[in-house]
């Protein structure tokens, strides 16, 4: 690898070229000219920064652009093939894969059940997700450059072992980030899937612009993301934004919450909690998700009891949120997961008025706008910012 010294030609090369590919990726299609005049470059400059991204195979011809009177340019593009990566979405039932070429456009997608799923087999389950995404994008699993995983749970840098992740057999083995990178041939991360949700809204999503925010998910489980300074925090262990074990007062306190498997704002806002909740309250729903929607719809047809369920499941998440305003002061709140989804503007609304009596600071809470598979959106966002990263550093002379 040739190392270039400040101030010399192959640097400033680097540079020019790399501003080149960051105006593909951003604005589209190109011609000379217009890339000459984002990058300030001239035309022999330009022209030559072109023909040696063409053939270090970053950038194709994508057509003539009819100018005036006898005026023609040729427009030019990042090659999409230049590089491709997989993301993985990882549940107790089954593996969601997903791959995208270097343009961010998803080419294929895959499932696989992972029914009985028996411990010891995180890398074969990984290995065949990211076999069949690739198939359906008509790839050889070797073309794939970088893997992103993202699991409701949290690993341990220090002891590369997965964490707050009980429910989730098979992936509980000793040095996993390793083994998964020795069976997948690549470089592989494992991040937490909350945590990937916060990198989507960052990305393309209500937190776009945001440096300080937090995002709270709330499904089947609940967790938290925790962005300061553009960046996500994860703590020593990995763990944090855990918030479902976090005590709260409207819950009794649990010793020994890891081998529970619950806590006291997932004792009180979960899933079964919620169906509880609301059942008591007179509402009817087969799951979580269904239930709230139910009663959104009841409460915005003036029923007084879903008023007061909603009304209770509100008090009980801005309990938790207050916790964290108080400690982080966050510039922004995000809603996610399938319960605030279903809840809507109205669940929010009720959230915001039972924080803001609760806490000093008044940050905004916005619903999350990332639709599809919020965790494999980040995930591929993640695998694509160090794949670009990684080609544009060492391709381009």
């Amino acid at each position: 690898m040739t190392t270039s010294t400040p101030g010399t030609p192959s640097l400033l090369r680097a540079i020019n070229d790399r501003a080149a590919l960051e105006a593909l990726l951003a604005r589209g299609p190109l011609t000379r000219p217009e890339i000459g005049a984002i990058t300030g470059l001239s035309k022999p400059t330009a022209s030559q920064l072109l023909t040696r991204l063409r053939e270090a195979g970053l950038v194709v011809l994508d057509g003539i652009r009819e100018g005036g009177p006898g005026r023609t340019a040729e427009v030019y593009r990042i090659n999409p093939e230049a590089g491709y990566v997989a993301a993985l979405d990882v549940r107790r039932a089954r593996v969601r894969a997903a791959v995208a070429d270097l343009t961010g456009t998803v080419t294929g997608t895959f499932e696989l059940a992972t029914p009985g799923q028996a411990a010891g087999d995180a890398v074969d389950r990984a290995r065949s997700a990211v076999e069949g995404a690739a198939a359906d994008a008509g790839l050889r699993p070797d073309r794939i450059d970088r893997v992103v995983i993202g699991l409701p749970g949290a690993l341990d840098p220090r002891t590369d072992r997965l964490g707050y992740a009980s429910h989730l057999p098979g992936w509980h083995v000793p040095d996993l980030l390793s083994r998964l990178r020795d069976g997948l041939g690549r470089p592989v991360a494992v991040e937490n899937d909350v945590n990937l949700v916060a990198m989507a809204e960052l990305a393309h999503g209500q937190a776009a612009g945001s440096r300080d925010f937090v995002l709270l998910w709330v499904s089947a489980g609940i967790g938290m993301a925790i962005v300061l300074g553009g960046s996500l925090v994860r703590g020593a262990t990995g763990g944090a934004g855990e918030v479902g074990y976090m005590p709260v007062a409207a819950a009794p306190i649990i010793r020994g919450p890891g081998r529970a498997n619950t806590g006291g704002l997932q004792a009180v806002a979960g899933a079964p909690a919620v169906l509880k909740l609301l059942r008591a309250h007179g509402l009817r729903g087969g799951d979580a998700g269904q239930i709230v929607g139910r009663a959104r719809t009841a409460l915005e047809a003036s029923d007084e009891r879903a008023a007061a369920g909603l009304g209770e499941l509100a008090a009980r998440l801005a309990t938790g949120l207050a916790a964290i305003v108080s400690v982080l002061d966050p510039e922004l709140i995000v809603l996610a997961g399938d319960i605030p989804i279903a809840g809507g503007e109205p669940l929010r609304r009720l959230i915001e008025r039972e924080l803001y009596t609760m806490t000093i600071p008044r940050p905004p809470l916005r619903l999350s706008s990332v639709g599809g598979d919020p965790v494999l959106a980040g995930a591929l966002h993640l695998a694509l910012g160090e794949t670009r990263e990684h080609i544009f550093s060492n391709t381009v002379r």
